[in-house]
């Protein structure tokens, strides 16, 4: 299954049932899967159908969904609400009598509110089934571009993990193979730093500086990170290879990888081997970066 990124934009449109309608879909990083559907009035039996669809296609990000529907060519009913109209002559014929004024034009009366109301004819039963199934499909379709815009982004992002991995392998074999770690190089620093106590004239327990340098020594190791970095990055590309939504496991293995980078710093007490730290967590550091997109 291959690596999706969690950011990506779709759309679909079309006409059913004397509708209009159109979807657009926009998702972004998130820590698990929520979407949020934005529906006309009317269209509340699309939801139920819409997530349960995007959690089968979906694992994480946040998703929001917006349907625009317009009806079209819908034709005009003017309906005359005759209680209205009635009451309203009734009042007419009663006060003409008492006032000089010209008689009431038709059109007059129709303006006034609530006497004439013009609305759309009711659709029917069959056209709104076949809207909404219309609408169903084009969800699914923009749904389905979705995913494949996210894959699209996700192989481009397997590339460049890929290419941390490779720099991060790379660096920890130059840490390994650096002169700094080779026993005559640990000895001769401990010398020095012993010697340098030892020249402060103050008297030692031998038996207490022998420990010292057993501590010191002990501190300059840093086989145990070395060989932590490289199970990580065995572990990283097994997943990219596997793929799917694999995302949060990287950076579990992205902060691992920063945890053993700090402490190779850390336990450096060479210039050359401590630049070759500060490189490893830079590029740990734009790994992770690119992992927190993936689903």
């Amino acid at each position: 299954m291959p690596l999706a990124s969690m950011t990506g934009f779709a759309r679909s449109q079309g006409s059913a049932g004397g509708y209009h309608w159109a979807w657009e879909l926009k998702s972004v990083n998130g820590k698990g899967l929520d979407l949020r559907l934005r529906l006309p009035q009317g269209w509340d039996a699309i939801e139920v159908p819409a997530r349960a669809s995007a959690a089968r296609h979906l694992a994480r990000g946040n998703v929001s969904a917006t349907l625009t529907a317009e009806r079209t060519g819908a034709l005009a009913a003017v309906r005359v609400n005759e209680e209205v109209l009635a009451a309203l002559l009734e009042t007419i014929g009663r006060i003409t009598p008492r006032v000089k004024a010209s008689p009431p034009s038709l059109d007059g009366i129709l303006g006034l509110k609530g006497v004439m109301e013009i609305t759309e004819m009711e659709e029917s039963a069959a056209a709104r089934r076949e809207a909404e199934a219309a609408v169903a499909a084009g969800f699914e379709a923009a749904l389905s571009a979705l995913v494949s815009a996210r894959r699209n982004e996700g192989a481009a992002l397997a590339r460049l993990l890929e290419t941390r991995l490779v720099e991060i392998a790379r660096l920890t074999a130059a840490a390994e193979a650096s002169p700094a770690r080779a026993p005559e190089a640990i000895r001769a620093r401990l010398a020095e730093q012993v010697k340098s106590i030892v020249g402060t004239g103050e008297k030692f327990d031998s038996d207490r500086l022998y420990q010292e340098a057993i501590l010191l020594a002990a501190k300059a190791d840093v086989r145990e990170e070395l060989d932590r970095l490289k199970a990580h990055v065995e572990a990283a590309e097994k997943l990219l290879a596997e793929g799917g939504p694999v995302g949060r496991k990287l950076d579990f293995l992205a902060q691992e990888l920063n945890r053993e980078s700090n402490t190779l710093c850390a336990k450096s007490n060479d210039v050359s081997l401590t630049a070759i730290g500060l490189d490893l967590k830079a590029v740990v550091d734009q790994f992770r970066e690119q992992v927190q997109n993936l689903e």
